[in-house]
């Protein structure tokens, strides 16, 4: 972000003003844009240095960093907004590694017309969702295009952490006999937007899980350091799709067993009125976890002891297949194979 300037003939009008293009034209109108929205939301040492990039240090060990974009719609949902997610996105990301996150950096691409009190929702809420991650958003970038070129706000996140020593969490480190976890409820994300999208109203009230889920991995891995094989979050494409994804990268197969996962019996009705599946809906604030048998259990506690994985529970094994197809024990005694989607089942949802 540039150096930030401190007097300006008037404030933002964060109750009637939008962004204009000269927010992103790099004069004085950017600058108090940058100053009394990004700058306050998001205040910390590195940040206030006002240059184009940052200075950091950083422990002795090895690097992990992530980037993600964000486009979902609508802006706002029940249970989180594109700032939040934005942030525990790219948090989850570095963290899945085993590593801890340190710093982010935010690139945001603004629609002219957007109005500010938007604008000022949505970065409060990254800088909330930050500093209740532990974590510091250090440098960014601002761009504006013309009006109907974008959608209210793109936001892209990048993400660099510390890994310890000796931890090794990664996609193609599944076994067979290997024991498959989630840490909570399915499609609750995917139904929270979806149902804002569509303007669908039920009895009870379905909230997105976005969360950053860093201090539920800390407690996992002090749990089972050894135990641990691959951490995923089953964002876009759901279970399904993050574990096909896995099966493919470590030559192995999967038996779910459907009865075992757990899905709110509010998203269960919701899915079956809109003809999803669970499995293949999105979360942000959940994950699965392969881990060695003879830990699943001690594992298994360690998530319910965590306010983000109450709902824990142990859902299948991974088992050699030469074709690496994940199989689903299905509630009727049967069993189906869970496949990738073709396309995007719910576009937009991150």
């Amino acid at each position: 972000m540039d150096k930030p300037r401190k007097k300006y003939p008037r404030k933002l009008d964060l109750r009637e003003g939008r962004v204009e293009m000269s927010h992103g034209a790099g004069g004085r109108a950017m600058a108090q844009l940058i100053d009394e929205l990004f700058v306050e939301a998001f205040d910390n040492d590195l940040l206030r240095q006002g240059n184009d990039q940052a200075r950091f240090e950083v422990p002795a060990g090895r690097m992990v960093m992530s980037t993600d974009s964000f486009v979902v719609q609508p802006l706002f949902f029940p249970g989180g907004d594109i700032g939040a997610l934005a942030v525990h996105g790219t948090v989850n990301d570095v963290a899945l590694s085993g590593a801890k996150p340190l710093y982010l950096s935010a690139g945001f691409i603004l629609e002219e017309g957007l109005p500010l009190a938007d604008l000022k929702k949505i970065i409060d809420s990254m800088g909330r969702a930050a500093r209740e991650a532990g974590v510091m958003i250090i440098t960014g970038d601002t761009k504006v295009v013309e009006k109907g070129s974008g959608d209210g706000v793109f936001i892209n996140t990048a993400g660099v952490g510390i890994l310890p020593e000796g931890l090794t969490l990664s996609g193609d480190q599944a076994k067979p006999g290997d024991t498959i976890l989630v840490s909570g409820t399915m499609g609750d994300h995917g139904v929270a937007v979806m149902s804002k999208r569509e303007n669908l109203t039920f009895e009870t009230d379905i909230l997105s899980d976005c969360a950053s889920l860093n201090g539920l991995i800390d407690q996992m891995v002090a749990a089972v350091p050894d135990g641990l094989r691959c951490l995923r979050d089953p964002t876009r494409g759901g279970l399904a799709a993050t574990l096909n994804e896995i099966a493919g990268q470590s030559g192995v197969g999967m038996t779910l067993r459907e009865a075992a996962i757990p899905v709110r019996p509010e998203v269960k009705g919701a899915c079956e009125l809109l003809g999803l599946d669970p499995v293949n809906v999105a979360n942000e604030g959940k994950l699965i976890a392969i881990c060695k048998p003879d830990v699943a259990e001690t594992l298994l506690a360690a998530l319910r002891a965590h306010p983000l994985g109450e709902n824990a529970a142990i859902i299948g094994e991974v088992v050699a297949d030469p074709h690496h197809f994940v199989r689903m024990e299905t509630l009727f005694g049967g069993q189906r194979v869970v496949d990738w989607l073709h396309g995007e089942q719910l576009p937009r949802i991150c």
